[in-house]
């Protein structure tokens, strides 16, 4: 026992207090949605105890529960790649040894801080309105932009490229990981004639991929959470069409709209477990890909 606080204590003093506001702050209200989950409870009357009707009810009978977390599900898997993609190009052109590269850096984190602010989704959705920037552009070299956000198939777009656009926190990972890489691995593939595409595949990415992971991770963790975007662009409603109903948008409308705060707590159990089981399947898809520098054998 000594010699193991003597190896963590460090680790252990620096997460005090993030425990210290988990137990007193967190564990209450999370532990009271759970128990809220099984009850029927609208805020006005106490809780009345039901069981598993709530979820019996979400996944028999309840058809925007299935449409959310398909619009959930497509965002994710739009979104994620090409944030990461994007980040991790900015960051290889940023290792160049670009001057000012701290100027490009805070500008480029930007988009991180104020991304996910309510007034940057207002601004976004005047952007996108048909008499928006986007569709003056279009005009401008002869064509005709779409209605973004009121046809069903171009809104979720507009969200992917918001998220997209909020690239920073991942491309600031990306960088330092694409410096920790040693230079002398990079000169040995060109003594033997390895272009920048093989270079790129033979070094980067398996060197990166510990990087690589945990950007993925965060950055899904994030997507499935995603809000404010969704919920001020959309209305608050999933329009058009519920084409733009993230979980996180249905959760608060049954929560807060409705007041059915027992089947919402439910919602919000469901999106956790989806969020955990998405995790774990990253977890154990990693030992396939993802090779650490003290990994022996």
């Amino acid at each position: 026992m000594e010699k193991f606080l003597r190896r963590n204590f460090a680790g252990y003093a620096f997460l005090t207090p993030w425990l210290i506001g988990f137990f007193l702050l967190a564990i209450g209200p999370i532990l009271a949605s759970l128990y809220l989950s099984f009850t029927k409870y609208n805020i006005v009357r106490p809780p009345q105890w039901i069981g598993l009707d709530n979820y019996a009810y979400m996944f028999q009978f309840d058809q925007r529960f299935w449409k959310a977390l398909q619009v959930t599900f497509t965002f994710v898997v739009l979104s994620v790649p090409a944030k990461l993609i994007f980040a991790l190009g900015v960051a290889m052109a940023l290792d160049k040894g670009i001057r000012a590269v701290g100027w490009y850096r805070a500008l480029f984190y930007l988009p991180s801080i104020l991304g996910g602010s309510i007034a940057v989704a207002i601004l976004w959705r005047q952007l996108f309105s048909y008499d928006g920037v986007v569709n003056a552009v279009l005009r401008f070299f002869g064509g005709d932009g779409p209605y973004w956000l009121a046809d069903p198939n171009y809104s979720l777009w507009t969200l992917v490229v918001l998220a997209v656009w909020q690239f920073g926190s991942p491309m600031l990972i990306f960088l330092a990981g694409l410096r920790a890489i040693p230079t002398e691995l990079y000169e040995a593939a060109e003594i033997d004639a390895a272009g920048p595409v093989k270079k790129f595949f033979a070094i980067t990415v398996p060197l990166l991929a510990p990087v690589i992971f945990f950007n993925l991770v965060l950055q899904m963790i994030e997507a499935f959470k995603s809000f404010s975007g969704a919920f001020v662009i959309s209305g608050g409603r999933g329009d058009p069409l519920d084409s733009l109903l993230f979980f996180t948008v249905y959760l608060y409308n049954e929560a807060f709209s409705f007041l059915r705060m027992g089947y919402a707590s439910a919602l919000a159990w469901v999106l956790l477990l989806v969020i955990a089981l998405f995790t774990a399947i990253a977890f154990w898809t990693s030992k396939y890909w993802v090779h650490y520098e003290n990994e022996r054998g």
